[in-house]
């Protein structure tokens, strides 16, 4: 029986930005033009289907629609897409797919449709990274979601439609993107937001002609000639590139108010600058009849239009929920007006990490028998000689991590309870202010402490699972607890993972790069990189100490500098479905070289809903063999 997937693909709206990126496109010969920036996000609305190989290329649906059938022919499939309407999209992409790599036929059957269509919302662009995304993930063809982007666009251009480069955002999913279009070249930023943004979206009902949009704009390019093109070319050059660093920032300060006020000095920019260019349509009577509404203002912070603007969709940024559903109600049962829901939530921060330290350290004793692991000295940055499990927690605190679990061993609670407990008066007295101020921070931080046991000894997958109930349903970072850790940048090594976590909201894997012949002591992760800064990657499995035979031909990763191997750094953000799948593991006694393996469970949900690998710039140093101990006290703090 084939594989067959679920997915979801949302609509996109453009929060500022719109038409700066065919505008960035005629960089290609105007040099002069300056690159077209946007900020883009996926909406709750979207398209819900499962895809399987087939024979054939099918498109088919739970919602009364026709069934379209195709032979995987390229050049069938680039007439229909020629053709237009709605099975164009994806017979375009499925023709640019078939012609470029080696696939069979594909089934999709759409179960569901939320979004709403020719609303400005991209319904096509949808469909088409659905498209693209079923072919990647069915026949393994190892793509980033630029990737994906990418053929979603080419295939689009192969139907009358031909669309803008922002469209294809929705293959984020509902999370801000900033986006910069240079000529051919895309790039693409995640947008961490800190608050929650409640927007409102609504089809004005009134229609707009968007190719006379596109068609007077686009008289506007490459060379501007005269006083109204020049202006076109400033508000979609200079002009919005100020107005997407502000909007980016603001975002992420989660300023609302702020951010509704640059809405509408953006659409008065728009209004005076671009609509002249096409009046008949720009002009937006409708869309302004909504902006200058009285009663919708005491629920809003600001509004714009959407899209190629016109009097096709409006935003509106309400104060707050009741406001949205107010505005809601309002613009549905007074206006007429198809108004829904469109809430920007912030990821759920990552406010909690788990340390496993229950081990005996059998390949220290005898010192393990007088000393755990984790406390054992190192000569820290600061000039103060610590234990281990003091430079992991201090980096904890500086990471923003408000409380921790150690997984122990039973009857080992005194022995932390103990150092965690402030100090004899007589001994605290005899430190200098500056050590009496660490023992009061160390005080503090023993607070923030919770202890879980690890009663049974069965692998590394079931000490992490013993903290499923400190993590409550939320994502957790976890770090090993012999070996601490040393960033090469201004931020922790945690900071950085927990970035990657922010901007993708998946589970993520900490990564450095080992040599070849090292690779059978490691977890050894592929994927393909999100961005050309090779930071971040979008992992296609995760092998637990692979020969290096195997290694070689199946997981050498394609960077700047060659084929490289990247081993697991030591750090981890699991999320709820990673508790499940060891729960699943455990019950079912799902043991990997006689163990619960947390690689196991990674691997299970990689291939589930994904999971992202992130590059560290930094060292791991392992405390937990004799010599690299040496080897950490020689080096670490330097």
């Amino acid at each position: 029986m084939s594989e067959k997937l679920e997915l979801f693909v949302p609509g996109r709206l453009c929060l500022f930005g719109e038409h700066s990126d065919w505008a960035g496109l005629h960089r290609n010969i105007n040099s002069a033009i300056i690159p077209g920036e946007a900020i883009v996000t996926g909406i709750e609305e979207g398209i819900y289907a499962t895809a399987e190989a087939a024979d054939k290329f099918i498109i088919e649906s739970d919602l009364g629609e026709e069934t379209f059938s195709c032979e995987m022919d390229t050049q069938l499939l680039r007439k229909t897409a020629c053709e237009g309407g709605y099975f164009s999209y994806v017979a375009g992409v499925a023709s640019y797919v078939n012609e470029h790599y080696s696939v069979g036929g594909l089934r999709i059957h759409i179960t569901k449709r939320t979004l709403p269509m020719k609303s400005g919302l991209s319904s096509s662009a949808a469909i088409c990274v659905l498209t693209a995304r079923a072919f990647n993930q069915i026949y393994k063809l190892k793509l980033n979601t630029i990737g994906e982007m990418n053929i979603a666009f080419v295939g689009e251009q192969r139907t009358p439609s031909r669309c803008g480069r922002l469209d294809q955002a929705c293959a984020f999913g509902v999370t801000p993107v900033h986006m910069v279009f240079d000529s051919n070249e895309i790039s693409v930023k995640p947008i961490a937001i800190k608050k929650p943004l409640y927007m409102v979206i609504a089809d004005l009902k009134a229609g707009k002609d968007t190719v006379k949009i596109l068609s007077d704009l686009n008289k506007c390019y490459p060379f501007a000639e005269n006083d109204k093109e020049r202006a076109v070319h400033e508000a979609l050059g200079a002009d919005n590139r100020e107005y997407i660093a502000r909007a980016d920032a603001l975002l992420q300060a989660g300023d609302a108010k702020g951010l509704g006020e640059l809405m509408v000095e953006v659409q008065a920019n728009f209004d005076k600058k671009v609509a002249p260019a096409c009046p008949s349509q720009l002009r937006s009577p409708v869309l302004h009849s909504v902006l200058n509404d009285e009663n919708i203002r005491k629920w809003i912070y600001g509004a714009k239009g959407v899209g190629s603007q016109g009097d096709g969709t409006v935003q509106l940024l309400a104060k707050d929920e009741e406001c949205q559903k107010a505005l809601i109600d309002y613009l549905n049962n007074e206006r007429k007006m198809g108004a829904f829901p469109l809430t920007l939530r912030p990821k759920q921060q990552v406010r909690k990490a788990v340390i496993p330290v229950a081990g005996f350290g059998t390949r220290l004793y005898p010192a393990s028998k007088a000393v755990k692991k984790d406390f054992l000295p190192v000569l820290d940055k600061d000039g103060l000689f610590k234990p281990v499990l003091m430079v992991l927690l201090e980096q904890l605190m500086q990471s923003g991590i408000e409380e921790v679990c150690l997984i122990i061993g039973e009857g080992e609670r005194p022995l932390y309870e103990a150092f965690f407990a402030p100090m004899a008066d007589e001994n605290y007295d005899k430190l200098s202010q500056d050590k009496q101020a660490y023992e009061n921070r160390l005080v503090e931080i023993g607070k923030k402490i919770h202890y879980v046991y690890q009663k049974e000894r069965k692998g590394f997958g079931h000490a992490v699972y013993q903290s499923r109930e400190f993590a409550s349903g939320e994502p957790v970072l976890l770090l090993l607890g012999d070996m601490i850790y040393d960033s090469f940048i201004g931020e922790t090594c945690s900071s950085q993972l927990i970035k990657c976590y922010e901007a993708y909201g998946l589970p993520v894997v900490s990564m450095h790069e080992v040599p070849k012949e090292q690779v059978v002591h490691y977890g050894i992760m592929h994927g393909v990189w999100e961005h050309t800064d090779e930071r971040d990657m979008r992992l296609d499995c995760i092998v637990e100490k692979p020969t290096v035979d195997y290694a070689q031909e199946n997981l050498a990763v394609k960077t700047k500098e060659g084929s490289r191997y990247f081993a697991v750094f030591g750090q981890y953000i699991l999320t709820e479905d990673v508790y499940k799948v060891l729960e699943d593991n455990i019950r079912n006694n799902k043991l990997s070289r006689g163990e619960i393996q947390l690689t196991d469970a990674l691997e299970q949900v990689r291939a589930e809903s994904g999971m992202m690998g992130c590059r560290i710039k930094g060292r791991s140093y392992d405390v937990g063999l004799p010599q690299m101990y040496v080897d950490t006290v020689g080096r670490f703090g330097l």
